[in-house]
């Protein structure tokens, strides 16, 4: 019996997601599933939700939920960390205090103002999480889905670096998904290099039966159905020749092209037909209704007959089938140091490139260069995050604000001092979260 840990449990799409993905391979069909959550409510509610889907597929699983963190972890050959540090009500500064300095937010939760101060409270936590997973399962293979992903992924790989732990995004098999439909391929005749950072990966190569398939995706953007699904990507690929990884909305965060004026915003980031084009405070709406319906949508989900048990797409649980469960190899695209794997952006930055899978572990591989116009906005993001990270682990405010400041959002709309004044107000927002700070 394997014991797969997770923290963070109350995160009700992810923890039913990953459950059922993890249960149907048959080497964990009776694994111990040990929820964790410090939410008693939203624990009670998911344990319930897990002991469902182990009896709709009939599994011997053995399904445990616990307040405490070390009961948890303690012999766990997986742990899954999909937390969330600070509430609505907090985080939700994060998007309203730069919209004051004419920074306008869709999401906020990678990079930017929102996403540093995002990093900057979950980054305490997730050294204590990981702190304990080294004491209590010090062989464990730990995932981590929590945001802003390379931030924390390079904290955790700097500070502790004895942990096997990657980072996972939904974004490199999503978007391959949704570029193989557009061309009207099978996935199964698709193969690809993807390499970058989170959410700014981008893909080097994109072949269908080995044959380069970009001049059919050039093709395809034309059509006006295809261009209005992702418009600030298809603009980055129709201008920089690559496709970048992660929804339009994030995309028109992490540059200075789309979202520095109204007119901007009203022209590529408001009317796309995607699932996130990029309106202002996407998530925080979403987010608030949640924090009315949230009860309702999970008891009415308990409350149906059937219960879907197929398997997914979400990498966490092939990866753990390749290195404890058949032993069958799997590669995915995760965040790891740097080291080597991306010869033009800086050493020991987080990076997101393929990596292998098997019973000897986690072995990321080198990806090369970039192309350089490529390259040269990826490169402003990682010393970006590296400053970030820096300034978290050294309680150095100065490193914050200057972090800020070579936002291209926010640099594209804000003086110095101004960034300075917000960055001020967020640090004074969120005190009592940020103790590595003397504030």
């Amino acid at each position: 019996m394997k014991k797969i840990a997770f923290i963070g449990a109350g995160s009700f799409g992810f923890t039913r997601t990953l459950v059922k993905d993890i249960l149907s391979f048959p080497a964990f069909s009776d694994a111990h599933i040990s929820l964790m959550d410090i939410n008693q409510e939203r624990l009670d509610y998911i344990e319930k939700a897990v002991n469902k889907i182990v009896r709709a597929g009939n599994y011997p699983a053995k399904v445990t939920a616990t307040t405490n963190r070390a009961a948890a972890l303690e012999g766990a050959d997986g742990v899954l960390i999909t937390i969330l540090s600070g509430g609505v009500n907090i985080w939700r500064h994060d998007i309203e205090i730069p919209k004051k300095y004419g920074i306008d937010t869709n999401v906020g939760d990678t990079r930017g103002p929102s996403g540093i101060f995002r990093y900057l409270r979950t980054a305490p936590v997730m050294l204590d999480i990981c702190r304990d997973i080294y004491k209590y399962a010090p062989k464990a293979v730990v995932l981590n889905y929590t945001n802003p992903m390379a931030m924390l992924c390079q904290t955790i790989q700097s500070e502790i670096p004895e942990l096997t732990i990657t980072g996972l995004c939904h974004s490199v098999q999503g978007t391959a998904h949704m570029l193989a439909h557009w061309i009207g391929a099978e996935m199964k005749d698709v193969t690809y290099t993807c390499a970058g950072i989170n959410h700014q990966a981008f893909y080097l190569d994109f072949n269908v039966n080995g044959k380069d398939a970009y001049p059919a995706l050039k093709k395809a953007i034309e059509n006006p159905e295809i261009y209005n699904e992702e418009i600030v990507r298809n603009e980055m690929f129709k201008h920089l020749g690559y496709y970048v990884t992660e929804s339009s909305g994030h995309n028109s965060e992490y540059n200075a092209w789309f979202r520095k004026r109204p007119d901007l915003i009203e022209k590529y980031c408001t009317h796309g037909t995607g699932w996130n084009p990029g309106v202002y405070a996407y998530i925080l709406d979403e987010y608030l209704r949640r924090e009315d319906n949230w009860k309702t949508d999970i008891e009415n989900w308990l409350e149906q007959p059937d219960t879907d048990i197929s398997r997914g797409q979400e990498y966490a649980a092939y990866i753990f089938n390749a290195i404890f469960g058949d032993n069958t190899t799997f590669e995915f695209n995760g965040n790891v140091l740097n080291d080597k794997f991306i010869d033009n952006l800086p050493e020991n930055c987080c990076v997101e490139v393929p990596v292998i899978a098997s019973k000897a572990g986690l072995r990321p591989m080198r990806a090369g260069k970039l192309p350089p116009q490529c390259a040269l906005l990826v490169n402003t993001s990682a010393q970006i995050e590296t400053l970030a990270v820096q300034g978290s682990i050294e309680g150095d405010k100065e490193k914050i604000v200057h972090a800020v400041m070579y936002d291209p959002l926010s640099a594209a709309v804000c003086s110095m001092q101004e960034i300075r004044d917000m960055v001020n107000e967020m640090f004074e927002k969120n005190k009592e979260y940020l103790p590595q700070f003397k504030i």
